[in-house]
């Protein structure tokens, strides 16, 4: 092969068919995307048909389609099945948001924990639990999350701001404000109830332990909503790559497309962080992951990284339920174990290319 769509061959450089290489990576792009579903809904499948009681996989798959035993459909529905999909939820805003942040701010370092929007969460999160002492429904919970991650995305935009919103300048502000967070969340801890203390350090720690239907439907609406956007937006991110003057030379509005596009990013990892919790890594590594698989266009990058933070989530629950059973570790110890390898070996290939 000799170039993008031509080959050399006989008689020489030949050129492909015009459409060949586009169809062919469209086909690429669609077969990607439906193995990756494939491998999500037998992760699923798999996730609960296993626990305490093993079931086997046709009385789940029976289950899921209205048939079945009556107490097995009720511990599917009603325990297992809300848990893994909430994982699924959970995953995909994450992986989402790091797409579309990494996008903004141009940066393949740039996500929703490093940049200190998950600590803005994690804050909102733990004064609404350790401070009202229970007293308002868990479906406020996402909300309360998502205010906390917009104010510290305007801290980090406001902070950065010096004739127009530079991303290197975001960046270092991001890691400074994560920093801020961090101390934050942790004087509330020291100074909330005792006993609310145990409970809120093992949802920071980022766990789908205990979370059920209530949950389910206190996230779905953000993730339904907003990714949707964020996709229908992605051209936006791709005029972005270019660079600022190429983009607003291209009539891009530039601050305008960075701010609303922070904005998605900011309410898809504010929602999962109010309801799982401090789940780290999955918006670094799963931009990555699917940059290798279809490539950098944000049309197809964003839902291709939605369905393998999804994985990787819906993994990494699994294994805590399973390999340290009867502890039900939280999902956030796996993701964290492969995540800050991932981050050191970004850092060094990024050193190594002067990058």
């Amino acid at each position: 092969m000799s170039g993008r769509g031509a080959w050399r061959g006989p008689l020489g450089r030949v050129r492909a068919p015009k459409g060949e290489h586009r169809m062919h990576g469209y086909a690429t792009r669609v077969s990607v995307i439906t193995l990756l579903a494939l491998l999500l809904g037998l992760l699923v499948v798999l996730s609960v048909s296993l626990g305490a009681s093993r079931l086997p996989f046709r009385d789940v798959i029976a289950a899921l389609f209205g048939a079945g035993e009556d107490q097995t459909s009720l511990l599917i529905h009603k325990l297992r099945l809300p848990r893994v999909l909430v994982a699924a939820l959970v995953g995909s805003a994450l992986g989402a948001a790091g797409a579309v942040m990494q996008g903004v701010f141009r940066n393949p370092l740039a996500s929703p924990d490093i940049m200190g929007v998950n600590g803005g969460a994690s804050v909102a999160a733990v004064a609404f639990l350790t401070l009202t002492g229970s007293r308002y429904s868990i479906y406020w919970l996402p909300a309360v999350a998502i205010a906390g991650a917009f104010i510290a995305a305007a801290l980090i935009y406001l902070l950065g701001w010096k004739r127009g919103a530079s991303p290197i300048r975001l960046v270092l502000i991001g890691v400074g404000i994560a920093t801020a967070m961090s101390a934050l969340t942790t004087f509330l801890l020291i100074s909330g109830p005792a006993f609310k203390a145990t409970q809120v350090l093992n949802w920071l720690s980022g766990t789908i332990y205990g979370l059920s239907t209530p949950h389910l439907l206190a996230l779905l609406p953000w993730v339904a909503v907003l990714l949707p956007i964020g996709w229908l937006m992605s051209r936006h991110l791709d005029v972005l790559a270019l660079g600022d003057a190429t983009a607003a030379g291209l009539g891009n509005p530039v601050q305008r497309t960075r701010l609303v596009q922070l904005l998605i990013s900011v309410a898809l990892a504010g929602g999962a962080v109010g309801i799982a919790g401090g789940i780290g890594f999955v918006g670094l590594m799963a931009p990555h992951m699917a940059r290798m698989l279809v490539g950098i266009r944000y049309g197809t990058l964003i839902p291709v990284s939605a369905l393998v933070g999804a994985i990787i989530v819906v993994g990494s629950d699994m294994a805590g339920r399973l390999m340290f059973m009867p502890y039900d570790l939280p999902a956030g110890i796996f993701t964290a174990a492969i995540g800050a390898p991932f981050f050191f070996y970004l850092l060094y290939t990024k050193r190594q290319f002067g990058n």
